[in-house]
């Protein structure tokens, strides 16, 4: 299994979660020092908990399901102020 695959099936594991209220998220790119670009699409692009659910949820279960993913971001999740 490739990265992108295994990165996936991390995002298997919370996807439910984010379309229950009304979000999912995509793999934009896996760059080659292992950080993988997401883009939060539905509610999730949107709603204020999406710095959270993007931390403790999403960050979490990738780099917890695939060790050798460095960092995770979000290219459209605006920083809360």
């Amino acid at each position: 299994m490739d990265i992108i695959q295994q990165v996936e099936k991390a995002l298997e594991t919370i996807r439910p979660y984010l379309i229950a209220d009304g979000g999912d998220v995509a793999i934009e790119e896996i760059t080659s020092d292992h950080v993988v670009k997401l883009k939060l699409l539905g509610n999730c692009g949107t709603c204020k908990m999406s710095f959270m659910t993007m931390k403790a949820g999403i960050e979490q279960a990738i780099m917890k399901a695939v060790p050798e993913i460095t960092a995770v971001e979000a290219i459209n999740l605006s920083e809360p102020v």
